[in-house]
This record gives structure tokens, sequence and C-alpha cells, in this order.
């Protein structure tokens, strides 16, 4: 028979920071909409172990109030995945971009032991809070053509085989989760300039030698030869560091720039 008990029963989390102890401030960079002034917030958290980025705003929207004691609304934020897949939660933490799913709380804190920051991405414009608008990256992608075409989405039988060597080169850069981290990076994306990115170029680069995909090859390159691609490239090389998949990025630039040259000389000569 169970034995009753008196009293509210606790919340695993709560029993989590109970015992834990240890509290730690989340400082966030807030806009009420697209065309708002923005203003910093301060929430205090009870740190739980295992706690990341997505659980600390799941925590304020559970209990918004700053640490002035003022009422607020919850944190607005993209997620989805919630285990570094989809690309939605890309934010700035801690001044470095990064996914919010990812981010763990406790190394955070080893960064920044006074407590945690976190802005929505500066290179697209601003939704609310820490959701951005992402689209002038799928439209590049777009532009690029980052797709294989296909008839229709009958059983077609087994396409053309590719050698275990292509599947190595191509696997890497098919990893890409179009997070916008290496565009965050990347000082020659801007409002201010057409370049594409460095996940275009990439992307570009994964579909072209595909045997179905190459039928668009040459439209690929006359985008990354063009106003915006390749030649308006840096080569900071920021790109490559922040890329939470450890997509070889530089490697697409360096062959873009390369196949972009062959396709010109061969459009010199007609070809």
């Amino acid at each position: 028979m169970a034995t009753a008990t008196h009293g509210h029963s606790k919340h695993p989390h709560e029993e989590h920071a109970h015992a834990n102890g240890r509290k730690f401030t989340v400082r966030v960079l807030r806009q009420e909409m697209a065309h708002s002034g923005s203003h910093w917030e301060t929430f205090e958290l009870p740190h739980e172990e295992g706690m990341n980025i997505t659980t600390v705003l799941q925590r304020i929207a559970a209990n918004p109030v700053t640490t002035d004691h003022e009422q607020t609304t919850p944190v607005a934020y993209d997620a989805c995945c919630l285990e570094e897949v989809c690309g939605a939660c890309t934010m700035v933490i801690n001044g470095r971009v990064r996914q919010g799913c990812s981010a763990l709380v406790h190394k955070l804190l080893e960064e920044s032991p006074t407590g945690i920051e976190l802005r929505p991405m500066t290179k697209f414009h601003v939704v609310r809070d820490l959701v951005v608008d992402r689209s002038p990256m799928f439209q590049h992608l777009k532009r690029i053509k980052a797709w294989v075409r296909v008839d229709g989405y009958h059983d077609v039988g087994p396409g053309p085989r590719i050698s275990p060597k292509e599947q190595e080169e191509a696997y890497p850069l098919s990893r890409c989760m179009t997070c916008g981290c290496c565009l965050e990076a990347c000082p020659q994306f801007n409002d201010r300039s057409p370049f594409i990115g460095p996940a275009a170029i990439s992307q570009a680069i994964l579909f072209n030698p595909h045997p179905t995909g190459r039928v668009d090859r040459d439209d690929r390159l006359a985008v990354l030869a063009g106003q915006g691609g390749i030649v308006d490239c840096g080569n900071s090389q920021n790109c490559v560091k922040v890329c939470p998949k450890d997509i070889p990025l530089t490697d697409s630039i360096a062959k873009a720039g390369r196949d972009t040259t062959i396709y010109k000389i061969r459009k010199w000569f007609g070809r």
C-alpha cells in the first residue's frame, strides 16, 4: 500500500539545482520587433547538471523575472532538433557564434565565470530577441542550385555509382545544416556586399561532381565566377574556425577558385 506524503513534490530540475546550490547570470540582448531598439535584460538561474543554452531559455520562459525583480516576457529563440542537426538555434554566445543546443553551461562558465551573454546573430535582420531572418542564406543556395534535379519521386532504380574516394570527399560537405555560423564570422558577408558566403560556395562544390548534379555545373560556376562569387572572398578563414560540423570550407573555396578559373578559360575559347 502506498504511503501518503504531505507537501508538494519538487520538479527534478529543482532538486538538481538545490543539490548543486550554484547560481549564474544570463545577460540577453532583447529586441521586441524587427525595427525597434534593443536592450539588455539579466536573469539569474540555478545551475543544473548537463544544462545547455536551450535549457536556460526554457527556464527563463517558465519564470521570466529579471535580476531587478521585474516581470518580463519569455525570450524568443529558434530551436528544433536539439541535437545540432537543424541549425535553427544559432546565436552569439559569450561573443562567439554557435549552437544553443550544444553549448553547455558548465563549459561556458569556465570561459566566463561572471556569467553568460546571449545575442542574436548580427549578419541577419532580427525578427525578435534571438530569432533572426536567415532567408538571404537560402536565397544564395537557390542561386547556385544547391540540389540534384529529379524527374519524379518514383523509384527509378540505382543511379550512377560513386567511388569511395568521391564519397569521402562529398560527405563532409553534405553535413552543412545551413546554420549561418560561417556567415556570421565572415567579414565579407554583410548588407553592403553581394558575397554569397562560404556555405553556398561549399554546396556548389558538393553538387558539381555529382553524377546527376553536374548537369547544372556550369550554371553554378557562372554564379561563383560572377559578382558576389569567389572573387569577393577575402580568405579570412574565419568560417572554417566556427563551423560546428568541421566542414572543410577553405578547401571548398580553394577548389571553387580553381574551377571558376578553368570555367572562364573555357568560356573564353567558346567551349
